[in-house]
C-alpha cells in the first residue's frame, strides 16, 4: 500500500502543525500547574485563561462561561446530569431526539433510571427532527431540551434557534451538542438562544482528551466528579493546559478558514456523491437534500455488508466508517439511520465518508476508482441487488 486516504474526520482529525506549534511549549519549558502560585504556575493560568476567552469569543460566549472538560461526553453529561440534578421543582423532564450521539442517549437511559422522565421526538427521513412532535413533548414539567447541532453520521443541521425558541416558550432551557458543527459552521450563543453547548477539540484538528462546555451566567449545575475549585467546581481536577491551547488555536485556524474551507469540501463531497451515483446501481444517500454540514455524506449500498465493505476500503488504503465512532464493534445497526426509516438490513450496509482538512480531489477520484468493484464484488458473493432500484 504506497498511499493512505482518510475519509473519518467525524470520527477524529488530524492534528494541524500550528497547533503542534503552539502546544509544544507547554509541554516543555511551560509545563506548571495553572492551581500553583509561583511564576510556573501563574504562566500555565495565563495561557489557559486567554485560551479560555478566545474560545468563548469565538462563540459569542465570554470567558467565565466556558469549562473546559475532558471531551465532548462528558461535556454532554456534565450539561444533561449536572443540570436535571438542580432542575427547578415541579420540572422533571428531558426532552431530547432518537438519533442523538450516545453520550446524549445514554446519559437519558441515566436519568430514567433515577425517576426522571425523557421524552426521544422523531425525526423525518433526512434525520430533521419533527419540530411538531418536538413542540408537544416540551411542557410546563420540562427541564431541558437538548438536541444536536449536526448529526454526526448524517450531518444534517437542525434548526437550533427555532428549537431554542420553543424551549424558553415553554420555561426551559436549551442544551445542543455542538461536537461536530463547532469550526464547520457558524455558531452564535446568543443569537442562536443556546443555555449551554459542547464541543471536542479533537473534532476541529486538535488534540484528543479536551473538551468544552458553555454554560450560560447565571445557570447551575452538579459536578459529576468531585475534588478541587478547576473550572469554578464544575470539573476538578488539573487543567490541560498544553490542551486548551492547542484547542483555542485549532478553533482560530477552523473559523478563519471556514467560508473557504465549507465550499472546498462541499465540492468534493458533491463530487463523491455524484461519482458514486453514475458509477455503482442502488445506492442511497442519507439525509441528501436536507441542510446538513459541508463534509459529510452517508450512503447505504443494498446487498453488502457495511463492516465487509469497510475492511475492502481499508484494504485499498481508504479510511472511511460504518457510523459513529463511538458505536464501532456494535452489531446492531445505526439507530440514527433506522430512526429514520431505514429497515436494519440496508441500514448495515450504509458508509460515513466524512471529510475535513487536507482531504483532496485525488482521495475522491481513488475511491471512485476502488468503490465500484469493491461493492460489485460483495454483492455477487452475497447475492444482494445489483440492479438500479
Amino acid at each position: 500500500m504506497e498511499k493512505r486516504y482518510y475519509f473519518d474526520h467525524n470520527a477524529t482529525t488530524p492534528v494541524r502543525p500550528e497547533v503542534i506549534d503552539a502546544m509544544l511549549p507547554y509541554l516543555v519549558e511551560r509545563y506548571g500547574n495553572a492551581s500553583s502560585a509561583h511564576s510556573f504556575g501563574r504562566e500555565a493560568r495565563e495561557a489557559l485563561e486567554a485560551s479560555r476567552e478566545r474560545i468563548a469569543a469565538l462563540i459569542g460566549a465570554e470567558r467565565d462561561e466556558l469549562y473546559f472538560t475532558g471531551c465532548g461526553t462528558e461535556s454532554d453529561n456534565i450539561a444533561l446530569a449536572g443540570y436535571m440534578a438542580r432542575s427547578p421543582e415541579g420540572r422533571n423532564t428531558l426532552v431530547t431526539t432518537a438519533i442523538e450521539h450516545s453520550a446524549i442517549l445514554r446519559t437519558g437511559e441515566m436519568l430514567e433510571r433515577r425517576g426522571f422522565r425523557v421524552v426521544y421526538a422523531g425525526v423525518d427521513r433526512r434525520s430533521r427532527v419533527n419540530l411538531d412532535e418536538l413542540c408537544r413533548a416540551v411542557g410546563p414539567n420540562t427541564a431541558l431540551v437538548s438536541v444536536m447541532h449536526a448529526n454526526n453520521e448524517t450531518g444534517v443541521l437542525q434548526p437550533i434557534a427555532e428549537i431554542a425558541e420553543m424551549a424558553h416558550a415553554a420555561g426551559a432551557l436549551f442544551h445542543t451538542d455542538a461536537v461536530q458543527s463547532a469550526g464547520k459552521v457558524p455558531l452564535n450563543v446568543r443569537e442562536m438562544g443556546i443555555d449551554m453547548l459542547s464541543m471536542s477539540a479533537h473534532k476541529v484538528n486538535a488534540q484528543k482528551g479536551l473538551g468544552a462546555l458553555y454554560i450560560r451566567r447565571g445557570i447551575t449545575v452538579t459536578p459529576l466528579t468531585w475534588g478541587g475549585r478547576h473550572e469554578h467546581g464544575i470539573r476538578p481536577g488539573t487543567e490541560n493546559v498544553a490542551g486548551a491551547v492547542g484547542f483555542a488555536r485549532a478553533m482560530e485556524l477552523a473559523v478563519a478558514g471556514m467560508r473557504d474551507g465549507a465550499a472546498k469540501l462541499s465540492a468534493l463531497r458533491d463530487r463523491l456523491e455524484r461519482g458514486i451515483e453514475e458509477l455503482i446501481p442502488n445506492v442511497t444517500f442519507n439525509g441528501r437534500g436536507a441542510d446538513r454540514l459541508p463534509n459529510t455524506a452517508n450512503i447505504s449500498f443494498p446487498g453488502v455488508d457495511g463492516e465487509a465493505l469497510l475492511i475492502g476500503m481499508d484494504m485499498e488504503g481508504i479510511a472511511v466508517s460504518t457510523g459513529s465512532a463511538c458505536s464501532a464493534g456494535e452489531v446492531e445497526p445505526s439507530h440514527v439511520l433506522t430512526a429514520i426509516g431505514i429497515d436494519p438490513r440496508t441500514a448495515t450496509s450504509s458508509l460515513r465518508f466524512s471529510l475535513g482538512w487536507g482531504s483532496s480531489e485525488e482521495g475522491v477520484d481513488h475511491i471512485l476508482s476502488v468503490l465500484p468493484g469493491i461493492v460489485e464484488r460483495l454483492r455477487s458473493v452475497s447475492g444482494g441487488v445489483a440492479g438500479r432500484g
